[in-house]
């Protein structure tokens, strides 16, 4: 499987991303996914990013980024530290 990829009700990403992401194993991933240390927020691109979907992953104050194609092909990968307000969608 790769690093991303599609299925019926959206995208999964491969723990081992998320791991090498954050600096963490692939089983805190899990456990810090399940107990909400690590949440994510998905986006479907408009206009000029039609076919595009961002996804976003916070742990802490750090953040990574994925932006895929249709298929789950990775188009871009960013990281960039959060604070409260740009979680919830607003700029600092």
């Amino acid at each position: 499987m790769s690093e991303v990829s599609r299925t019926d009700s959206g995208f999964v990403v491969e723990a081992s991303a998320l791991a090498r992401a954050f600096g963490i194993t692939e089983a805190q991933v899990r456990e810090e996914m399940r107990s909400g240390l690590i949440s994510s927020r998905s986006e479907i691109g408009e206009g000029a990013d039609e076919g595009r979907w961002r996804m976003t992953f916070y742990r802490g104050d750090r953040a990574f980024r994925l932006v895929v194609d249709a298929e789950g092909a990775v188009l871009s990968r960013g990281y960039f530290p959060v604070t409260l307000r740009s979680r919830s969608g607003h700029r600092d």
